[in-house]
């Protein structure tokens, strides 16, 4: 049986974190949480829960991910956001892979619930992601702040596991706004050392193309209200993003 290092970002997460903790301590040989300087009760509820538990001045969410990994013990790792939890199907899928890894990395379906509703279209599930892999195969890549596990070439054999993990993800409406002028802050800058460029027609076509995507394509309205919400301020999103970047070429 392999030994499994679970490891999590932290930053303000005391409505979250001991969730996450406990839905792992059945699977978790150590759990490592790596810190931003929270200011709340976040490493309190940590260290109630014996874990490893690090700080590191955040300076980016690929950056800091790949970070937390530098801290464990065990080269074989699930990596979770503190606002994240495992359903049981999905520890049972875990159990039974910690005794026959075989693979270089597994993936596994999240399922978000948003504002008390579990959302099942706008493109958000099965929303497949890979979490439990070996560290020494790959490393996290991707735009700041839309971070994503990358096999290396070569090291790509892998399986998709049944369970979900459960992603808490906003209790308000205006938890979610908040969190678009956040990302959206990071994603411009990004877009900008990239040297990706705005033209006025994107702060348009974009934000209905993106609309369009959650709520018709991907059958948003099948989740009624909750589903034009996520659809409408998506959109919103996609425009705030290109209109920052203009802002920045301006500049």
């Amino acid at each position: 049986m392999i030994k499994l290092s679970v490891v999590i970002i932290t930053f303000n997460e005391e409505h979250n974190i001991e969730r996450c903790l406990l839905s792992v301590k059945e699977i978790a040989d150590e759990i490592i949480v790596l810190d931003s300087f929270s200011t709340d009760k976040t490493q309190a509820i940590c260290e109630k829960h014996a874990v490893q538990f690090f700080q590191n001045k955040f300076d980016g969410h690929i950056e800091q991910k790949n970070r937390a990994i530098t801290y464990a013990k065990n080269k074989h790792i699930l990596s979770l956001d503190a606002d994240e939890a495992l359903d049981d199907t999905l520890i049972k899928s875990i159990k039974f892979i910690k005794c026959n890894f075989l693979k270089d990395g597994y993936y596994m379906n999240r399922l978000t619930n948003y504002c008390g509703h579990w959302v099942k279209h706008c493109g958000w599930y099965p929303d497949t992601k890979l979490r439990l892999w070996d560290s020494t195969k790959g490393q996290w890549t991707g735009t700041n702040p839309h971070d994503k596990y990358e096999l290396f070439k070569g090291d790509k054999n892998t399986e998709h596991i049944k369970g979900d993990i459960l992603h808490y993800s906003f209790n308000s409406v205006q938890q979610h706004y908040k969190q678009v002028n956040y990302f959206t802050d990071i994603s411009s800058k990004a877009y900008f050392e990239k040297n990706n460029k705005a033209p006025f027609y994107k702060l348009i076509v974009n934000p209905i193309a993106s609309f369009i995507s959650h709520y018709f394509v991907n059958r948003g309205f099948l989740d009624g209200k909750t589903g034009f919400l996520i659809s409408k301020i998506s959109a919103y999103a996609t425009y705030l993003k290109y209109k920052k970047l203009r802002i920045l070429y301006k500049k």
